[in-house]
This record gives structure tokens, C-alpha cells and sequence, in this order.
């Protein structure tokens, strides 16, 4: 049986009115320590997100998602944050915040396989479906 890896991930959520505590759920961060991998899958639904509020600026929205997977993948464009490791990068990436971009709490699991299979299989369970 191969080894076993922990990982930790969490959702990202577009709360377009914080005040009403409705979200989409548009990406998750994905973190293995064991097997170095940090992830980010972003997805963003246009239409249920004006179903919430049909004045958001959806642009705006996807610029703020897309800085999540710059500082994944340590783009020097993320700033300072991107030169942190990969462990502080998921701890910056799942801070508490209450902007309209919020994130779940932490999750934790066992994967036994490759983390990006383990990351992949999230996606979509969680984003695709």
C-alpha cells in the first residue's frame, strides 16, 4: 500500500454582498506538505453570480480570483507574497477575510496517490459539478 500524504484545502468563495452571506463557491487552494504541492483551480460562474447580484463587476471579481493562482505558482507579479514558501503562501491564501473574495475553513484529508490527482478529483467534485 503506498503512503499515505496529508493535505489541506479550502474553498474560495465570491460573497458579492458580504451583508447577505451568500457565496459561489469559485476556486480552491490545495496544500501538501509531504509531496511538495500547492494548487489553486479557479471557476468562475457568471450566471449565478449576477443571480446574486446583477451589478457585480465580474472583471473585477476574476482579477481579484486570479491573484490567488499567481501566488500559487510564486508569480513574481503577486508581490512579496509570492517569494514566501509554499506552506505560507496556503496560510496567507486561507486567512480569514470579510471581503467579497472569502475562503472556507481549512479542510484535511489522506491522499495515496500523486497530490494533483488528489487536487484534480477535488476540483471536481467540489467546482465542476
Amino acid at each position: 500500500m503506498p503512503a499515505q500524504s496529508s493535505f489541506d484545502y479550502a474553498l474560495i468563495r465570491v460573497v458579492p454582498r458580504v451583508d447577505r452571506e451568500e457565496f459561489v463557491n469559485a476556486g480552491l487552494v490545495f496544500f501538501c506538505l509531504e509531496q511538495p504541492f500547492l494548487g489553486v483551480s479557479i471557476r468562475v460562474d457568471e450566471p449565478r453570480l449576477r443571480a446574486l447580484w446583477p451589478d457585480l463587476d465580474v472583471d473585477l471579481v476574476r482579477q481579484h480570483l486570479e491573484a490567488f493562482s499567481k501566488i500559487a505558482s510564486g508569480d513574481p507579479a503577486a508581490g512579496p507574497i509570492a517569494a514566501l514558501s509554499e506552506r505560507e503562501r496556503f496560510h496567507v491564501m486561507v486567512a480569514p477575510r470579510s471581503t467579497m473574495i472569502q475562503v472556507s475553513p481549512v479542510h484535511t484529508g489522506l491522499c495515496e496517490d500523486d497530490p494533483k490527482v488528489t487536487f484534480e478529483r477535488l476540483v471536481r467534485t467540489l467546482l465542476d459539478s
